[in-house]
């Protein structure tokens, strides 16, 4: 309409998104038309007269990638050179004399809100303007919140079709429209935060624990933790007075196809506990006849109508019968029960329960206590040295086996990942091993004199017990390190209050001292003026931080990569179980529960069953390394302990431009990118590595 009238204008919709700005910023010029599609500008304010700089930046654009890469030089003369010629402050105080920006809005938002940052357009740097809005009663916001009240109103003020309306009664009732939206979209957002406020405390847990993880946290402690809360969780149930009688009611229920209270079983013998269960299985029985005779054979329907198929389905599943249905359309409805219920008795007895006579066994609990300890920590309890411990004691002797057990996992895991990464595989798929290399890296690893005669004729067995007794030699001399190395922390606090001081008692050689000391006992290299910053706690995780990296380093990446992938598996899987919750809570409130409580309750108790599951699965994993796959063991291993020798320089091409790009941002100077010019192996090509399998099966996972 306005190019056929020839008024020059601009719009402003999807089609012109990379000029939104320069559009904006220039409506504010003599006589010109902008028309926008929604209110838009990304943050540019509209000036009387035009924005000098917006139309600097248009003709720089071009010529550099962002406004700060503009020399400032340059973009203060081509600003001030732009004012002079387009006299953009004098314009704009023409602009003001004839009444500023004028706002025309062809609608009216649902959000007063948004009208009024419309409004503010004519205004935003304190200049006169004006605005008008038109509405339609067909507009969305009319038809649905206030449209049939006003239409009748007008109509019976004589109002016609197409004729212009202005009433403050009228735009009364438009805000009314837009307070009810307003309303309606602050519950939705209330509702919102409501259900979000469950998950909110969950997120905080679980990303605090992650974030102590990233930070450097002791994850074996972490660990342990995890064992001590799985021996309490599992012990305290099997040693429940109740576990045998519960797991008897529940294993004996199932056979019998009835549902037993273990309390009823408590003091029973198994021969008293058999008879009360079969008693207690034809007694339900025979309630479970009637109740399958009423519901496919009711009386108050036409015989016709009896389900006599689903009825003969059900017992023969019920009670492992062979039953037609024209077999009980023989016998009649009448003497149906009779027959049904003699039946039912006589499966019930047939039933055999003496598999189950093991559960009120006194020594059940102790049993499943000492068998799930053999199962989880790969440890034999003797049930005769277990019985006469209590509860605590019981628990501190499981907790010992544990430990002792986890420092052999200490011992063989570094061998283990060593020999997986020294160990190769030919065109054929047959292993090969490294034997130079094995030798190199345990020279390194463990401080051993050991030479590839050594290792020469000696199969992969005998190579990986050989190791594992280095290594233990190695792991005991670390933590006798270790503990000594705490000891020296400790005695660097001690002060004559009763309490231990945050900092140490001072730098006077103490904290020197034991810098030196870690560096000729342990070759860790802790300045002392980094170690006198540090608090107790601080100190002591440095110290434990630093011999870890030196005599286990690939024991501590496995426990971090452990413990970050299967808690990041667990909240991602909690989060989309949550998500399903939440869609389905609302058909709670048809049974008069509050949806958001059942949601609040329901996502708690997911959630500690995921902390739990994490909690099992890692302390699983931990104790069977032997089962992980061979890439994440490999992804642990570390070549020996780092010597600080001066670093060759690169000899291969990318080994040189990344070399290059580190010296640029060492000298100031602008890094060049790293580019790959090598030939690039296919995911379905035969992996470089020599192995005969495909490159996407081999390094292609890593």
């Amino acid at each position: 309409m306005l190019t056929r009238r020839g008024v020059k204008h601009q719009v402003l919709n999807a089609k012109h998104h990379q000029r939104e700005a320069e559009i904006i910023a220039q409506a504010g010029r003599k006589g010109a038309v902008t028309i926008a599609t929604n209110m838009a500008g990304r943050g540019t304010d509209i000036i009387l007269g035009g924005n000098p700089e917006s139309m600097a930046w248009a003709i720089l654009q071009e010529k550099y990638p962002t406004r700060l890469d503009v020399p400032p030089d340059e973009w203060d003369a081509l600003v001030r050179e732009i004012e002079a010629r387009e006299q953009t402050k004098a314009e704009g105080r023409e602009v003001a004399a004839m009444g500023g920006l004028h706002v025309i809005g062809t609608e009216r938002h649902e959000a007063r809100r948004i009208d009024l940052q419309l409004r503010g357009r004519c205004g935003r740097q304190g200049d006169p303007g004006s605005s008008r809005f038109f509405l339609s009663l067909e507009d969305d916001l009319m038809r649905i919140f206030a449209g049939e009240w006003v239409k009748n109103v007008l109509t019976r003020l004589g109002m016609e079709e197409g004729q212009s309306i202005e009433s403050k009664l009228v735009t009364r009732r438009i805000e009314g429209a837009q307070k009810k939206v307003e309303e309606r979209n602050f519950d939705i957002r209330k509702n919102l935060l409501e259900y979000d406020e469950v998950m909110d405390q969950q997120r905080k847990l679980v990303y605090s624990y992650r974030q102590r993880i990233l930070d450097g946290a002791d994850c074996k402690a972490l660990i342990f933790e995890m064992i001590d809360k799985e021996i309490a969780r599992h012990v305290d149930q099997f040693l429940d007075k109740d576990y045998g009688t519960e797991s008897f009611a529940d294993w004996a229920g199932k056979r019998l196809g009835v549902e037993l209270d273990a309390k009823d079983f408590r003091g029973m013998d198994y021969a008293v506990a058999e008879s009360y269960a079969k008693d207690q299985a034809e007694r339900i029985a025979e309630s479970q006849v009637f109740d399958l005779i009423d519901e496919n054979l009711p009386e108050d329907e036409d015989p016709a109508e009896w389900n006599w198929e689903a009825l003969a389905k059900a017992v023969n599943i019920r009670w492992s019968l062979s039953y037609r249905d024209r077999d009980l359309k023989k016998v009649g409805r009448d003497g149906l029960a009779e027959l049904l219920i003699e039946k039912a008795h006589e499966a019930v007895r047939k039933t055999d329960l003496t598999d189950g006579a093991i559960f009120l066994d006194p020594d059940f609990g102790l049993r499943a206590t000492c068998a799930w300890v053999k199962q989880k920590f790969g440890v034999t309890l003797d049930l005769e040295e277990v019985r006469p411990l209590d509860l605590p004691s019981l628990k501190k002797l499981i907790r010992e086996k544990a430990e002792a057990a986890y420092e052999q996992r200490e011992i063989e895991f570094p061998v283990m990942a060593g020999l997986y990464h020294f160990t190769t595989r030919d065109a054929h798929g047959n292993k090969r091993y490294d034997r130079e290399g094995v030798v190199r890296w345990a020279r390194e690893r463990f401080g051993v004199d050991l030479s590839i005669d050594d290792l020469r004729n000696k199969q992969r067995s005998e190579i990986y017990l050989l190791l594992v007794e280095h290594s233990r030699k190695a792991m005991d001399e670390g933590r006798r390190l270790l503990r000594e190395a705490l000891h020296r922390v400790d005695r660097l606090f001690e002060t004559d209050a009763v309490e231990p001081s945050a900092q140490p008692a001072g730098t006077n050689g103490q904290v020197v001292s034991l810098s030196e000391w870690l560096r000729e006992a342990a070759r860790c290299d802790l300045p002392p003026d980094e170690l006198a910053r540090l608090q107790r706690e601080q100190l002591r995780h440095k110290v434990r931080s630093a011999l870890d990296e030196r005599y286990r380093p690939e024991m501590s990446r496995l426990e971090r990569a452990l413990v970050l992938q299967l808690l990041d598996d667990g909240w991602k899987n909690h989060l989309l179980v949550m998500d399903h919750l939440r869609s389905s809570v609302g058909l709670r409130g048809y049974a008069q529960v509050d949806p958001k409580v059942e949601y609040k309750r329901e996502g708690m108790k997911t959630f500690e069953g995921m902390w739990n599951s994490v909690g099992q699965r890692v302390t699983d994993l931990i104790f069977r390394m032997e089962q992980l796959d061979e890439g994440f063991v490999g992804s642990t291993w570390t070549g020996g302990r780092a010597i600080h020798e001066e670093a060759q320089r690169p000899t291969s091409e990318i080994q040189q431009q990344q070399q290059a790009a580190i010296d640029g941002t060492q000298t100031g100077a602008k890094p060049e990118p790293i580019r790959n010019r090598e030939q690039r192996v296919g995911r379905n090509d035969p992996c470089p590595c020599g192995s005969g399998k495909k490159y996407k099966a081999c390094h292609g996972r890593r």
